[in-house]
């Protein structure tokens, strides 16, 4: 009996209806690395797309973008795990230097700052509302990042400490304030951000912005959690 190699990275693909998009996204997941695309109740057969391009394919019938994050991060099990939308707005192969600064120690969390490219990558309403947040954020943390977008790099074993628990659009920013308050080390760099294939679940409408929005709020008003030792985002080394 023969088993897979351990992957180098995972790379968590949460996705609810994307079978359009998933050819190109997976087709862009580095050598060595492994996909976890997380269905969470597509109807589109993206689960069966995502078999066939040789994903691994994590359920989660649990409705909400973090819990399908969350699901694959504790699906993972490579040392470093990245997260990516699954939509084609983001390339996964931009992933690459960001773990080469987690496995390097220059940063803890790094994330990408997204840069429209193309009309209609980046509706008006959905910026107004990350710049708003990121906004917020700096108040809350002092950490002076630009975007909250979802192409992020992490250890595993760091992240589950930060002990999550926003199962909504909270999520992401969940991550970036537990980090914070942990005295993680985080990076920004810039990304292409691409127009969409198919209609965002999320900051598509004015709605859905709104509804985004109110989730992070919540986040930022959370009381600061106790830290995650500083050696665990690390690798358990000091520096």
């Amino acid at each position: 009996m023969t088993t897979s190699p351990a992957p180098e990275v995972d790379v968590v693909l949460p996705c609810l209806d994307e079978a359009g998009a998933l050819p190109w996204v997976l087709a862009r997941i580095p050598d060595g690395w492994r996909a976890l695309v997380v269905d969470n109740g597509s109807t589109d057969g993206s689960a069966d797309v995502a078999r066939a391009l040789g994903a691994t394919v994590v359920t989660e019938p649990r409705r909400g973008f973090g819990a399908a994050c969350h699901a694959g991060l504790t699906a993972a099990t490579a040392d470093v795990v990245c997260f990516c939308d699954c939509d084609a707005s983001l390339d996964p192969g931009l992933l690459a230097p960001f773990v080469r600064e987690i496995r390097d120690g220059t940063a803890d969390l790094v994330l990408g700052r997204r840069r429209p490219e193309g009309r209609g990558a980046w509706p008006a309403h959905a910026r107004a509302g990350n710049i708003a947040l990121a906004r917020m954020l700096r108040r809350r943390t002092g950490l002076r990042l630009h975007d909250l977008g979802p192409l992020r790099a992490a250890r595993r074993e760091a992240l589950l400490g930060l002990g999550l628990t926003d199962r909504r659009s909270g999520y992401p920013l969940q991550m970036v304030v537990r980090a914070a308050d942990a005295g993680w080390r985080v990076a920004e760099h810039d990304v292409p951000y691409l127009p969409r294939t198919g209609a965002s679940k999320v900051t598509g409408t004015w709605r859905g912005t709104w509804h985004a929005v109110r989730d992070m709020r919540g986040v930022l008003a959370e009381p600061p959690q106790r830290p995650v030792p500083r050696d665990a985002a690390r690798g358990g080394n000091s520096r």
